[in-house]
């Protein structure tokens, strides 16, 4: 498990599709080299446009699996690199499948925490130019994840991610997207993932919201 590439943006007004208007978002993010200071709401120079929705304790870090680049470069037939989906950490090894909501890991000198899938966002659908983008994203389960910073530390591309707890309930990030997919309203699936103490709140209302209506229509 290894970081191969950190990325970083400040937030700024941008054209997400080369067209006139204009968004404040800290999506196009580009390499850094050497170490960098992480804290509790992320890496130094980093930065997101809507604080509404993005950012905060449970949302410091957006991760995503350079496995699945290969796949992205033949649906779009372009080449992507590292921070090309708006994320943090480009990481190898971490895939969806694999890692558990909980699970807590050594990178440097700090130490972080698994708390929910990246829900995909309308905004790759003109970054890419592909109305379908969020929507494969979904489907595929290529989503990647976000991390809470339980201590801070210096981080550096290259560096290894070492595993120091494993996430007993076992409640994989694939597990959790199941659940935004057509035909994945699990009540018991559901039930369990609320019951997460590492879950974050944001997803923890939105899942909750969902089981609340799944129950009011079988009353």
């Amino acid at each position: 498990m290894k970081i191969i590439s950190i990325n970083i943006a400040s937030p700024s007004l941008v054209s997400l599709d080369g067209g006139p208007k204009k968004y404040k978002s800290g999506i196009f993010k580009t390499p850094v080299s050497g170490p960098i200071f992480l804290d509790h709401l992320g890496l130094k120079g980093d930065g997101v446009g809507d604080t509404k929705i993005h950012g905060g304790e449970d949302l410091a870090l957006c991760v995503y699996c350079v496995e699945h680049l290969s796949y992205w470069n033949e649906k779009l037939n372009r080449k992507l690199e590292s921070g090309s989906l708006g994320e943090n950490l480009s990481v190898e090894g971490m895939l969806e499948t694999d890692v558990n909501i909980g699970d807590i890991f050594e990178v440097g000198s700090a130490q972080v925490q698994i708390s929910q899938p990246r829900q995909p966002c309308h905004k790759l659908n003109k970054v890419f130019n592909d109305q379908s983008m969020a929507c494969s994203i979904k489907k595929t389960g290529f989503s990647g994840y976000y991390l809470r910073v339980l201590k801070a530390g210096l981080v550096e591309s290259g560096s290894t991610l070492k595993l120091i707890h494993k996430d007993a309930n076992g409640f994989s990030i694939e597990n959790a997207n199941a659940l935004l997919r057509k035909g994945g309203m699990n009540v018991q699936n559901m039930e369990d993932l609320i019951s997460l103490p590492a879950l974050s709140n944001s997803w923890r209302i939105m899942i909750q919201k969902r089981l609340d209506r799944i129950l009011q229509d079988k009353g």
